[in-house]
């Protein structure tokens, strides 16, 4: 395994989702012997590195969201030796192994808010974020929770109000006291002295509140006043992404630079002013090493979109890095996001595959992503997640995407449980098992496969610079890497052909099966695509 202190440069991140991948005790839930039992499997990917969403001790009223112990596993994912004995065997396949940390919030149930609940003057009454009523007993102002409602709830032991910026049993930790922060830089310090290489931040920018607690003003955005959610309606300028949170990534940075090859890649969730964040975020080599990018969960399925989230985050975070994605834990899949602008499924996870793997910057997969998954179709009745439940049916919440990992089509629950999982395995998601595409070249794992592959082979696309090239859509051109080792990557974003024309020597490296390069023609079929090894100043290409 690389000791090299940037590793994360770069690098492919496959994203764990614990309950979700492997069940070793037979309960219905993944577990950590059950990941350990399917690291060969991940491994054989060829990614770099794992990022392993939270397994630490929590009532689960937000599937581990809410911590309750930071420093222990919940038994419903094993124990603390089983967390040492996945790290040992993750470290011995050669991949790294980075951890989801919820700092910006705790569960209810954590000690720390169980003694500060008690009075305004015990030894953790300060650990929280708590505010006195309006005259007329309302809360101290307008911020809204993320999953509806007020970001405010009465504690009748207090009379006060708590902020919580998530669930009512998720209270907020209140990083103005200094004795919080170092708090959390110890647990930071447990794990790392337990072999993990990094963390990924929660809600990274949700540390720090307005002392002052003023309202926030509302969006200006006309479209967020249709929103299904009221969290959409307001620019969050107080509750959230607050000045003082630069000193304390700053000692977050210098607590990881302490140990070797460590890394920290934060969730900036803000949408009005998310490059600027991600800039300030990892600005320098004293904050975050990276930043999650929300920029591609969405819907725009577009040249220009994603043309225009890569240019905005280079040219306004210069000396940052980071790390895009196309499906994870909180948003509906990509193929099934995405649909409507392919041929295929098979078509767009492939297309998917070989755009994202291309792009400058760290890369995110989420499990399943390689076998081209879809969404689950959940009922009401099926559903565990919060936010769905409160918004059905407009919003159908995040269960969809949590469906558990299809190992074989054959067995009951895909092999994923011997029991009834948490959340269903249904057929269209069985037809997409590793069993059904392992050994078959033309599946969507194996591309995936060749196509990791060819980004840590090939210089271009391992840290080479970029370029975009001036097409029209739904045309994506992409330059990687300079001078005649460079690779002209070429994306017909539509399941409509196009035809381009090149000038100059070109060489396919990568293809789809819709696409054929013949001489100074390139026939781009639906959802067709080419990875073309030519030099970059003096091969040219236009649409036809």
């Amino acid at each position: 395994m690389s000791n090299d202190e940037n590793w994360w440069r770069d690098a492919v991140i496959y994203q764990i989702y614990p309950r979700s991948f492997q069940d070793s005790s037979g309960d219905g839930v993944g577990d950590l012997p059950g990941i350990t039992s399917r690291l060969e499997y991940v491994a054989s990917l060829g990614v770099d590195a794992i990022w392993l969403s939270p397994v630490f001790a929590s009532p689960m009223a937000d599937m581990g969201y809410d911590v309750s112990n930071y420093t222990d596993i919940d038994p419903l994912f094993g124990t603390l030796m089983d967390f040492d004995a996945l790290v040992a065997r993750a470290h011995e396949l050669g991949l790294k192994l980075i951890i989801d940390q919820v700092l910006s919030h705790t569960s209810s149930q954590h000690p720390w808010f169980e003694e500060s609940r008690v009075s305004r003057d015990n030894a953790k009454s300060d650990w929280y974020v708590w505010a006195n009523p309006q005259q007329d007993g309302s809360p101290p102002n307008n911020w809204p929770s993320v999953f509806g409602g007020s970001a405010w709830s009465w504690d009748s032991r207090r009379r006060q109000y708590y902020l919580h910026n998530f669930l009512g049993s998720q209270p907020d930790l209140n990083f103005h006291n200094g004795e919080v922060q170092d708090a959390l830089l110890e647990v930071m310090r447990f794990w790392l002295e337990r072999g993990v290489d990094g963390f990924r931040l929660d809600t990274v920018n949700f540390y720090f509140h307005d002392r002052q607690l003023r309202d926030n003003p509302p969006c200006l955005d006309g479209a967020a006043q249709h929103a299904v959610n009221p969290y959409e309606m307001q620019d969050h300028r107080h509750s959230k992404t607050q000045p003082e949170n630069i000193a304390f990534l700053e000692r977050m940075r210098t607590l990881t630079d302490g140990y070797s090859a460590r890394m920290m890649v934060g969730e900036v969730g803000e949408s009005l002013r998310a490059i600027e964040v991600m800039a300030e975020y990892t600005a320098g080599t004293g904050r975050l090493h990276m930043a999650y990018s929300f920029d591609m969960l969405g819907t725009p399925f577009s040249a220009q979109h994603f043309r225009s989230k890569i240019d905005g985050f280079f040219s306004g975070a210069p000396d940052g890095w980071p790390c895009w994605s196309f499906s994870n834990h909180d948003v509906m899949r990509h193929v099934s996001r995405w649909r409507e602008h392919g041929h295929s499924d098979d078509a767009i996870a492939i297309q998917a595959a070989a755009m994202l793997l291309s792009f400058p910057g760290s890369i995110c997969l989420y499990q399943g992503e390689e076998l081209g998954q879809t969404e689950t179709d959940i009922e009401f009745h099926e559903l565990t997640d919060p936010p769905g439940i409160t918004f059905w049916p407009d919003y159908k919440g995040r269960d969809g995407c949590r469906t558990p990992m299809v190992w074989s089509a054959q067995a009951e629950h895909g092999g994923f449980s011997q029991a009834k999982p948490w959340l269903p395995v249904k057929a269209p998601q069985a037809e997409r098992s590793v069993d059904q595409q392992e050994g078959r070249d033309d599946s969507v794992l194996a591309f995936y496969r060749a196509m990791i592959a060819l980004r840590k082979s090939h210089k271009a696309l391992a840290g080479g610079a970029y370029g975009f090239v001036d097409l029209p859509e739904p045309v994506l051109g992409l330059w990687r890497g300079e001078g005649a080792d460079a690779l002209l990557c070429l994306f017909n974003l539509s399941p409509q052909e196009r035809v381009l024309a090149l000038d100059g020597t070109a060489c396919a490296l990568e293809q789809s099966r819709a696409a054929r390069l013949d001489g100074s023609v390139l026939e781009l079929g639906p959802n067709g695509f080419c990875l073309i090894a030519g030099d970059r100043d003096r091969l040219t290409v236009r649409v036809v």
